[in-house]
């Protein structure tokens, strides 16, 4: 080799890469060499991107980190990141919050999924297209080889991550994951798990973020040997997705902030991002409120008079719908604040009052024999009328809920139910051994 070639392979080295792929291992000295020699071959062999491979090894007991040392100081290009703690989640967030690439992966030691769905992985990633990215197995064009006890576990997971976390992703567990760095960063200090639950908690606060999520189908064939207790472990998937559908319902986690950091900006500009979605949500409650506002006027009209079941029945109705749209349209969660956004649902609702008793007042002057069914007729066309002012309304009163917090901070907000102050994680890291 050349002074001038070495100078520039020196030059490439000391660059930061496009791509860093990190392998957590624990008590993987057998499979190790094989797995990071040959992904090793793959990103030199005409692989885009520049990529480097971080072994992160959790406090393995065998002679894993040896051979990672070992496989180091052989190929160019890889790390070894030691850790004295076990846990994926874990050795995930070390070497993630770490790294200087563009974009972080990882994937099993095992190279179950067929390395060739690692540029497609990546590149929506690298473009700006997507913030991040999964491979799945549950994809119709997949091709899977596994045994029908981890197809039915896995299917069953999925479900209920769908019907309990109203997720959208396809397939939580696969390993093999990519993110952008500087959405990493925002979303790892949300993150609670350290082990299993990791991924799936990572990729519920995206979606709920607003972040596009990129799926791969994959060629995948199940490691026969693997060593994860599924007893174990989907006991605390369970705990997990407890413990996250509170958080979401309490809101204890600050998604509107977290929105405000990493989201994508309006398609279209006065369009304000979701601002369909709460349509559809605002008319689900408004279809509603005006089934029971029609059910308690016709219980009440007899007793109290056309007024007085308008007055009562509007009242009611607007109470529920303005706790429902506070939940449900605009994600409002916890007791925050409750009271007073009912005093300014209430203020939108006198409007609606005005509106109606006016319209019943005018029908009553000039038709004061009109039957009931006339008098719901002119009810609900100045309730529409209502309606749409109370969404305007209602988006006014809501209009803080997105307000960053920690956007620009430079200390980002802690885990929620995290005990590890910012200087504690800058110590973990410090005490971190990385070798080349």
């Amino acid at each position: 080799m050349t002074q001038t070639e070495a100078e520039q392979k020196a030059m490439e080295s000391s660059r930061a890469p496009v791509l860093d792929v990190v392998i957590p291992v624990y008590n993987e000295e057998v499979d190790l060499g094989l797995c990071v020699r040959r992904l090793h071959a793959y990103l030199r062999a005409g692989f885009p991107f520049t990529a480097r491979i971080t072994i992160a090894d959790n406090a393995s007991t065998d002679t894993t980190l040896a051979v990672a040392e070992l496989l180091a100081a052989e190929l160019d290009g890889v790390e070894v990141l030691h850790l004295d703690a076990k846990g994926r989640g874990r050795a995930l967030r070390t070497a993630w919050e770490g790294s200087d690439a563009a974009v972080v992966a990882y994937m099993d030691v095992d190279l179950s999924t067929d390395l060739n769905a690692l540029l497609p992985l990546i590149a929506p990633l690298v473009s700006g297209h997507s913030d991040l990215a999964i491979g799945t197995r549950l994809d119709s064009s997949a091709r899977v080889v596994r045994g029908p006890k981890r197809e039915i576990i896995s299917r069953c997971y999925n479900l209920l991550l769908k019907t309990t976390l109203r997720a959208g992703f396809s397939d939580a567990q696969c390993g093999f994951k990519a993110v952008r760095t500087e959405v990493a960063r925002e979303l790892l200090p949300l993150v609670r798990d350290g082990e299993w639950f990791f991924d799936t908690e990572l990729l519920v606060l995206a979606e709920r973020a607003g972040l596009r999520i990129h799926e791969v189908p994959v060629d995948w064939i199940d490691d026969p040997d693997s060593r994860v207790d599924i007893i174990d472990t989907a006991r605390k998937d369970l705990r997990g997705i407890w413990r996250l559908t509170r958080a979401l319902a309490t809101g204890a986690l600050p998604l509107d902030q977290l929105r405000a950091a990493v989201g994508r900006e309006p398609l279209v500009a006065g369009v304000p991002l979701g601002m369909v979605g709460q349509l559809v949500r605002f008319a689900i409650v408004g279809v509603t409120s005006t089934l029971a506002y029609i059910a308690l006027y016709l219980l009440l009209q007899p007793l109290a008079g056309s007024q007085g079941a308008n007055l009562v029945s509007l009242l009611l109705t607007a109470v529920g719908n303005t706790a429902a749209n506070r939940a449900f349209t605009f994600g409002v969660r916890g007791r925050g604040n409750a009271v007073s956004h009912q005093f300014q649902g209430l203020a939108i609702f006198a409007f609606g009052l005005a509106i109606t008793s006016g319209s019943l007042f005018a029908l009553h002057r000039w038709a004061p024999d009109a039957p009931v069914a006339v008098e719901l007729t002119v009810l609900i066309t100045a309730n529409l009328v209502a309606t749409l002012v109370r969404f305007v309304g209602l988006r006014w009163v809501f209009r803080n809920v997105g307000t960053p917090v920690f956007a620009h901070s430079t200390h980002p907000a802690p885990a929620f139910g995290a005990t590890d102050s910012g200087s504690e994680s800058a110590q973990r890291l410090g005490a971190l051994e990385v070798r080349r």
